[in-house]
This record gives C-alpha cells, structure tokens and sequence, in this order.
C-alpha cells in the first residue's frame, strides 16, 4: 500500500427510528458533504482500490455518497469497525497492506481521529501538520497519507467538507 484515506462518516441524524445509535442514518447535508469531499480527492488524483467501511448506517451510506467519484473499487464491510479504537483500525489497514495501492478507511471518532494523530507523530510530521488535526477530525472530512516502503505515513492532503463548500465542521 502506497496511500491510506482516514475518512470519518458524513453528518448523521441525531437518532435512528431504531434507538440504536448504529442505526442513525446520514443527514440530507452529510450525504451532500461526503459527495463534495469525494469529487475533490479525486480531482487531486486521489482515488482509492479498495473501501475498508464500518457496518454502522452512516458510514456504510457515506461510502455509498462518495463511491461515484472514485470508480471500481473493492469494498470490505467490517462490523469491527463500528466504534473501533485506533489500534483496531490500524490492524484492520494493515491487514489490507498487501492487497491495496490506495485503502480508503471510512469509520469513527474518536478513532479515525486517533490513528491519524498516530500516524503524524510517527512520521515525525511537522508541529504545524500535527496542529492542523488539534481541532478534531470533523464529520465528513478524509485525511491523505502516503505511505513510504516503510510503512511510515507523511500527510498529503486534510480536505474538510467547508473546505469544498460543504456544511460547517461538527
């Protein structure tokens, strides 16, 4: 694997007609986020060959908004992933190494948020770099890595759905 997408699902409802939180489904604004954060990745030539996506509502229907922009993909459901910490997302991506160029890992905070700050500090990214992930890991927004032969993740790209003309970061 030579590229890793970190994306948090799109905005969510604040319920499900269930109750249960992996039930919520995405807002009318976060499937137009996801959509708009999609075309701009792929626009910058960023387009992954496989989707690792938790089995939550709102993540499985945000890989469903942004998987137009990015053509044929392999794309692997992992209920696992629902609520994973950082190190559960890592094996999850690490597991997928020798199968995909680009991974694009769509799941949660505080995880997804952890493993890219993970991912900084490993690749001795800059205080300015790191900084930029201070404010969290917003609704939507996907983070761009490149990964050298060894494994270690320098940042490429940080795109935010307000960056695209999305909604505002939650």
């Amino acid at each position: 694997m030579n590229r890793l997408i970190l994306m948090r699902h799109a905005k969510a409802e604040r319920e499900a007609p269930s109750g249960r939180d992996v039930d919520r489904p995405l807002s009318a604004r976060g499937v137009n986020d996801a959509g708009l954060v999609a075309r701009a990745l792929a626009q910058r030539g960023v387009r992954p060959d496989m989707a690792l996506v938790s089995g939550a509502e709102r993540t499985r229907r945000t890989w469903d908004a942004v998987h137009d922009a990015f053509g044929d993909v392999e794309v692997l459901i992992e209920p696992g992933l629902y609520d994973a910490s950082a190190s559960t997302l890592r094996r999850a991506v690490e597991a997928q190494e020798d199968r995909a160029g680009c991974l694009i890992l769509i799941a949660h905070n505080p995880g997804v948020h952890q493993l890219a700050v993970e991912l900084l500090i490993e690749g001795a990214a800059s205080p300015a770099a790191i900084e930029r992930f201070a404010a969290g890991f917003p609704t939507g927004a996907a983070a761009v890595f490149a990964l050298d032969a060894n494994g270690r993740a320098s940042l490429e790209l940080f795109l935010k759905p307000r960056d695209v003309g999305g909604g505002a970061d939650v």
